[in-house]
């Protein structure tokens, strides 16, 4: 199982990268040069970024990207949520269909208590706390 995907993954350091510069845009170019990665990949990472609301974008000269929101307002669990989808651990899923033992499957509260603690821990980690815990 994979908590986050690759897309997640580098969607959190294209935002750590534009709030590590604060106050300016940042161009496609360099954070492609800064993460070492596809253009075309981040650019659609960005895409997104833009759609759900955490980056905004400018053209010309002094065009590029920066980030909408404050970075300690950003957190892991929102990163999650936009390229992933709602979290969870775990889907009750038998034959392709809800689980019928979902009310009384002494399983899924333990899996539920968990995925209570990892979304908690998620949310409390913002870009912001990142970035501060690097200098």
């Amino acid at each position: 199982m994979k908590l986050l995907t690759r897309d997640t993954d580098y969607a959190v350091r294209a935002i750590c990268c534009m709030a590590s510069k604060p106050g300016r845009a940042v161009t496609v170019a360099e954070l492609t040069d800064d993460l070492k990665m596809p253009r075309p990949f981040l650019r659609k990472i960005l895409q997104r970024l833009s759609k759900v609301g955490m980056v905004m974008s400018a053209r010309g000269k002094e065009g590029g990207f920066r980030l909408a929101k404050d970075p300690y307002g950003m957190t892991l669990a929102d990163f999650i949520e936009a390229f992933q989808g709602p979290f969870s651990i775990n889907e009750c899923i038998f034959k392709k269909k809800a689980c019928p033992n979902t009310k009384r499957c002494v399983m899924k509260r333990k899996i539920d208590e968990i995925e209570d603690y990892v979304e908690a821990q998620l949310r409390s980690v913002s870009i912001g706390s990142i970035l501060n815990k690097k200098a």
